[in-house]
């Protein structure tokens, strides 16, 4: 498990809706400093506001694999993007590491508004291809399902698109098991061989 928490944009920009990942150790917490519910934003406006306190520890109570509605706001409690959120505690994610993907609105300013917020909390920029490097290093996939991860992304048709997803779903893994399973087999026969050689 890597230590740093980090923060990039997991989709094409441009679109309607845009999702930005973040990974690691401090996700939920970084991302829980910046979201605020419906219900909380409401009662901010009534007069007890003083008495209404914004724990960031919001996602750590709540159940893997679960989405929530929201918004993220700035250290000004001002409203950034109304977003939905998809929380995957470890392991049981892309990265086996806590992971959190907020989708919001597609527009590129608003965009690096809410990444700039999450920088500012605690995580750093994802260098390209990280998550893929930290499914990698974690034991998630082997390396030639990481170079897939790349390939299916950038296939132009229909036949490399196939490939590409067989060898995610393991197919060299599996090629490369069977033929280190016979060589093993071939290279225990010869020893044995070579130590009895009147057989």
């Amino acid at each position: 498990m890597q230590e740093e928490t980090i923060a990039g944009i997991a989709s094409g920009m441009g679109g309607g809706i845009s999702i930005i990942r973040i990974s690691g150790e401090n996700a939920l917490q970084v991302v829980g400093s910046i979201f605020r519910t419906k219900k909380y934003l409401s009662n901010l406006q009534k007069e007890e506001k003083e008495n209404i306190i914004w724990k960031s520890d919001y996602f750590e109570k709540k159940e893997t694999h679960t989405i929530h509605y929201g918004f993220i706001v700035n250290d000004q409690e001002e409203i950034l993007d109304e977003v939905i959120v998809v929380l995957m505690k470890e392991p049981n994610s892309y990265t086996k590491e806590d992971v959190v993907e907020i989708d919001t609105h597609g527009g590129n300013y608003v965009v690096k508004k809410i990444l700039n917020e999450l920088l500012h909390h605690g995580a750093r920029l994802a260098e390209p291809g990280e998550f893929t490097k930290r499914a990698f290093l974690n034991g998630r996939i082997d390396l030639s399902q990481a170079e897939a991860v790349m390939d299916v992304i950038q296939a132009r048709n229909s036949m490399a698109l196939k490939s590409s997803v067989e060898q995610l779903k393991g197919s060299v893994q599996r090629a490369v098991k069977e033929i280190r399973s016979r060589l093993l087999y071939q290279i225990a026969y010869i020893e044995s061989a070579l130590d009895d050689p009147e057989h």
